[in-house]
């Protein structure tokens, strides 16, 4: 994981794609959400489907292609 990010870097679809990934490798919201720069509630946002409810099929197909 890159650790550049810039701290007012508003969460992107591709970001919450990432988020799932990341989730799925047991990674905790705490520490996804200090990769993002950002609070761990929009990773749990993300994760409830509250923010890009989509993304959680788009990250299955990606894993699943991998």
């Amino acid at each position: 994981m890159e650790m550049s990010r810039n701290p007012k870097h508003s969460l992107t679809f591709d970001d919450a794609i990432e988020v799932w990934l990341c989730h799925w490798q047991g990674q905790y919201q705490h520490v996804i959400a200090a990769h993002f720069q950002t609070n761990q509630g929009r990773i749990n946002e993300i994760l409830k489907g509250k923010r890009f409810p989509e993304s959680r099929d788009a990250a299955l197909k990606l894993r699943a292609a991998a």
